[in-house]
């Protein structure tokens, strides 16, 4: 290699059917990487045009005549500089994940992604056609190899574009986020860059997208393996990369402990969602319960205290300090505070059903009125005023079905829906490093939904650390029961939870949708059948 290349690599969010909204985005980011930042390439992420996942909006007879006009659009406005760009390409009917390079007002090359993930939230052999070789182009007097996400998971790709002179490698991606994925990807990158002996970058997707987060965490590897630029997770921004004397080189941040990471992640996947559905903002129902208390800190670092309503809802069991608790919380964060009690309703409901329920005894019933009438209440505050309702379940309770139905699990979107408990504790104690916007005995107390009295969680439940490592290798690692037990749990607490989490499968299809932070989330990962006997598998 000889001379300097600078590439700016565009770690940006595309909204999925934007297609004209994302080109405008794109003929902006190319001007000013070149005019700006001096860059003579500009990398985008896979399928950026259309975002990620399309799914079945590539089904859509509208979208072939989308894609081709604008991507002519932005071919008109390339000239001083060479653009990679990701895009659904269609031709006689077979629809490929594309990458094209653009220069001069023209499209010079594409490049078709070879290996189509089919596994987790993965479905692109549904629509794809796999392309069937690796692209090299010609730019600033350097070769090189344009791969396309999981091209870059199989070495056949990378080793194919060293073959054909490839002096570097850049790979452009639409990964999703979870925990450990950033390491994940940069072992996968390192051991392509040791094979092919290149520097190789890697430009990925950033932002929420319904029950995906796209963290960015863009970086570039030199050949040995070390990396030489590292880009910030969750931040939109064109960052410059310079090429020289076989080096890939750019700002390198030098990363966040995983509290951090997961609450930026949470919070971008609030705001994407909040504001790319239109809402005018959130509603969080605010217990004085540790589950609420960081759904509400959330909303607030996401779209500001003016966009964002807490309402308490106390009934007879409610303590006065959770009132206490849910009143100063929402006055730390500066939101609207509501109180509406709930007894009245819960009264005239129970005097309703009487007749009804006559010589039976109170139970799990009547503790769940109270959690519907609660949804009730939040659901007509979302009507009247247009907030979208923020459930406050986390994926403990979603998982045994300790999440009511039509009642704390009513709203729009769930941000812990993919927490286990432990980490809620967690990112209560780090958010509050930085400002103490949680009380501390919220975090402190014993959890209780408070629907009975003197209840506490664990009256039904084993305790939270162990009940989150049963679940994480019962839904994560698919261990069967028996295995789990061999490992030293009790073998009746592990065939009680499993028990509940095949119980409240209706449940979790009921649920609104969350962000997606662990290897296996409920939705798209895990695929099981309501009606089924599996308890020994």
């Amino acid at each position: 290699m000889s001379g300097s290349l600078r590439i700016a690599v565009a770690q940006r969010h595309f909204r999925v059917g934007d297609v004209a909204g994302n080109a405008d985005a794109m003929i902006a980011d190319l001007a000013h990487a070149r005019d700006a930042l001096g860059a003579q390439l500009v990398v985008f992420p896979e399928l950026a045009l259309v975002g990620y996942p399309p799914d079945d909006l590539l089904l859509r007879s509208g979208l072939p005549e989308a894609v081709e006009t604008a991507m002519a659009r932005i071919a008109a406005a390339v000239s001083g500089i060479t653009v990679v760009i990701g895009h659904p390409s269609f031709d006689d009917g077979v629809c490929r994940n594309s990458a094209s390079v653009l220069r001069d007002g023209a499209c010079v090359a594409r490049t078709h992604k070879q290996a189509l993930p089919n596994y987790g939230v993965f479905d692109e052999k549904r629509h794809f056609t796999p392309g069937e070789r690796t692209l090299c182009f010609d730019c600033a007097g350097r070769r090189i190899g344009l791969l396309v996400c999981e091209d870059l998971w199989v070495p056949e790709p990378a080793e194919q574009a060293r073959a054909d002179g490839a002096e570097l490698i850049v790979s452009i991606n639409a990964s999703p986020f979870t925990r450990g994925k950033a390491q994940q990807r940069a072992e996968i990158v390192r051991a392509r860059a040791r094979e092919t002996g290149l520097p190789l970058l890697y430009a990925n997707l950033v932002g929420g997208q319904d029950d995906l987060l796209f963290d960015g965490a863009s970086h570039a590897i030199d050949g040995s393996g070390a990396p030489t630029f590292v880009a910030p997770p969750f931040v939109d921004d064109l960052f410059p990369v310079d090429c020289e004397q076989g080096v890939l080189r750019g700002p390198v941040f030098e990363g966040e402990e995983a509290m951090a990471v997961l609450w930026r992640g949470l919070v971008r996947a609030v705001r994407d969602y909040v504001d790319g559905n239109g809402f005018p903002g959130a509603i969080v129902g605010l217990s004085g319960g540790i589950d609420s208390a960081v759904v509400a800190a959330i909303a607030v670092d996401a779209l500001g205290a003016e966009r964002v309503r807490t309402v308490a809802m106390p009934s007879r069991y409610t303590a006065g300090m959770s009132n206490d608790d849910a009143g100063e919380q929402a006055r730390r964060m500066g939101t609207r505070h509501d109180v509406i009690p709930v007894e009245p309703a819960f009264g005239a409901v129970t005097d309703m059903l009487g007749d009804v329920f006559a010589g039976r005894e109170p139970d799990v019933t009547e503790e769940n009125l109270q959690s519907r009438i609660r949804g009730l209440l939040l659901m007509a505050m979302s009507n009247k005023f247009g907030h979208v309702v923020l459930t406050t379940g986390n994926k403990s309770e979603m998982a045994v079905g300790y999440a009511t139905l039509y009642g704390d699990m009513c709203g729009g979107f769930a941000p812990l829906k993919d927490v286990y408990k432990g980490d809620v504790w967690r990112l209560a104690r780090w958010r509050n490093r930085e400002v103490e916007v949680i009380p501390a005995r919220v975090i402190d107390r014993p959890p209780s939904a408070e629907l009975r009295a003197d209840q506490t969680d664990e009256d039904s439940l084993p305790p939270y650390a162990v009940l989150d490592e049963i679940l994480r290798l019962y839904v994560e690692e698919q261990q069967a029961p028996s295995a789990i037990a061999a490992q030293g749990f009790d073998a009746d607490i592990v065939a009680q939870v499993t028990a509940l989490v095949r119980r409240a499968e209706y449940k979790r299809r009921q649920a609104p949708p969350g962000p997606k932070v662990t290897p296996v989330a409920f939705g798209r990962d895990r695929r099981f059948p309501i009606t089924a006997r599996y308890e020994t598998l």
